[in-house]
């Protein structure tokens, strides 16, 4: 190891972390070159693809450090959208049936599923390379859309020359679409306050209600790494770089074949801002349509938790360029920091963490400690706890769904094995982890969710 490991966590969650690899991995992060600091994992840490997911690791660019695709994951650029509607939950409640079922239809989802819009060669590479912006000028979206958007839904360095055409098959149908998996499409209602002044900020009241997406680049991003991992691993002989775990894989970051990865994964981050951003005008079309005009969505944040960033961070009292690995693990800069949007310089980067369809959701903003404390990051949600298909063998799904029916949750899934991999109790308590981010002061709380409607990726 070049640098320890460093966990946060609690008691009670630690035992689960070591029912996985996820402690192993995280010690074969710290063996790798250029490492600084620590090998972080966030509260949420569960067993990944070389590193653990929930994984933070800075490699200084100018001291022979490497990037690895395995450190930002096989969805690149996966993230969470947050909407808040501008009427109180007592205004919609006696529409939530028809609101679930409209969005449901106007948000496809599923392994593979296409959505409203299929793109040509020409355009599909004005989305790589514009991201939000690009549909934006298609008329889709506001401005403040963008604003309220990590990197303004945009990496310049992407050069969509380098998506291999089998990604770009994977991807042309599927902007506004959710996927499958763990990703969702969520109405909830604000239902506790911890600080008022960043919950005015945001436009979060008590009582309010919010729409929550998570999906990322779909097939398109998942075939840009599997293209990269399979580069790297032509290379390893000829980089001789000593690997404890093959998939670990890496560059050196200032290789061709490392910056041809940064720019593809650019190129596929942007695909997925151009996802999220037209899944929030699509899901306020159908708010619209079923509440009317004057009925609106106005985005809060969106922020990704898969990807690598070449930041500036105080290392031994010096400022050091270091490639940031964030593989399940969200940004969360403090106040007063440039890469900020401009509504939030007063309270810091909102930081969006989705719980479970049962449970709760969170959002938290950035602290000053979190830049020196892990390179400016926080977790990305629950975590897992339970592996898919353990949960598909404990729980039934049919009884999941009336559960929580009962409890007045609306559910849209036409994959009973959908919904049984994503059952509350293969995850983590939301409410230890996120307690963990924020007495760790990696993160502030400042709302709880809690889902009225689920519309679940099949």
């Amino acid at each position: 190891m070049r640098v320890g490991a460093r966990v946060f966590t609690n008691e009670t969650m630690l035992v689960d972390i070591l029912e996985d690899r996820s402690l192993d991995q995280l010690v074969n992060v710290a063996t790798l070159p250029g490492i600084q600091g620590y090998a972080f994992a966030m509260p949420d840490i569960h067993q990944g693809y070389g590193f653990p997911i929930g994984g933070v690791a800075a490699m200084a660019i100018n001291e022979g450090g490497v990037i690895s695709p395995g450190g930002i994951g096989y969805d690149i650029n996966c993230g969470v959208r947050l909407l808040v509607a501008n009427m109180l939950y007592d205004e919609v409640k006696h529409k939530l049936e028809l609101l679930a079922t409209e969005i449901n239809h106007a948000i496809p989802s599923g392994v593979g599923k296409g959505g409203l819009l299929t793109l040509s060669s020409h355009e599909l590479d004005a989305v790589l390379h514009q991201g939000a912006h690009e549909m934006l000028k298609r008329g889709y979206g506001v401005e403040l859309d963008l604003i309220c958007c990590e990197e303004q839904g945009r990496l310049l360095q992407a050069n969509p020359e380098l998506i291999s055409k089998q990604a770009r098959q994977r991807g042309a149908d599927q902007l506004g679409t959710l996927g499958s998996g763990n990703h969702f499409l969520e109405i909830q209602r604000v239902t506790a306050i911890y600080d008022e002044q960043a919950a005015q900020a945001m436009g979060l009241a008590h009582n309010a209600v919010t729409i929550m997406i998570h999906c990322g680049s779909r097939g398109l991003g998942h075939q840009v790494c599997t293209d990269f991992v399979r580069t790297f691993m032509q290379k390893r002989d000829e980089w001789n770089i000593p690997l404890p775990d093959r998939e670990l894989v890496c560059a050196p970051y200032y290789t061709q074949e490392a910056q041809d990865y940064c720019a593809a994964m650019a190129a596929a981050a942007n695909f997925a801002w151009a996802n999220r951003f037209f899944i929030g005008h699509n899901t306020r079309t159908a708010w619209q349509k079923v509440l009317g005009n004057r009925a609106d969505l106005t985005t809060v944040y969106d922020v990704s938790h898969n990807l690598g960033k070449q930041e500036m961070h105080t290392i031994g009292n010096k400022q050091v360029p270091v490639i940031v690995h964030r593989k399940g693990a969200t940004r969360a800069f403090g106040p007063h920091t440039p890469q900020t949007a401009s509504l939030y310089q007063e309270i810091g980067q909102p930081v969006l963490i989705p719980g479970t369809m049962g449970t709760a959701s969170y959002v938290l903003t950035g602290t000053a400690n979190t830049v020196n404390g892990a390179f400016g990051s926080s977790c990305h949600g629950a975590g897992r706890r339970m592996s898919r298909t353990q949960a598909k063998t404990k729980v039934n799904a049919k009884t999941l769904k009336q559960e929580l029916e009962q409890r007045g949750i609306i559910v849209r899934c036409n994959s009973y094995a959908g919904l049984a991999e994503e059952a509350p109790i293969a995850y983590k308590d939301i409410h230890d982890v996120v307690d963990v981010v924020d007495a760790a002061g990696l993160a502030h709380k400042v709302a709880r969710l809690e889902p009225l409607a689920v519309i679940k990726g099949e």
